[in-house]
């Protein structure tokens, strides 16, 4: 499975981890690792879109006074 690259994508991934991490009686060792490692990549993909989103936000919606 590639790694999410759009906001969407990860969004799902996070999701999807968490709800099977929430549900599961028992974590198998050897696949938490790796669903921890795919979710800090889509966290990291979700954080830079809404922080890029919040810029381009900011440069074209007037300040707040």
């Amino acid at each position: 499975m590639s790694d999410p690259t759009s906001f969407k994508e990860a969004y799902a991934e996070l999701k999807a981890n968490a709800d099977r991490l929430r549900t599961q009686q028992e974590i198998d060792i050897d696949e938490l690792v790796p669903l921890v490692e795919r979710s800090s990549k889509a966290y990291t993909v979700v954080k830079e879109r809404i922080e890029s989103a919040r810029k381009a936000l900011a440069e074209h919606l007037p300040a707040e006074e």
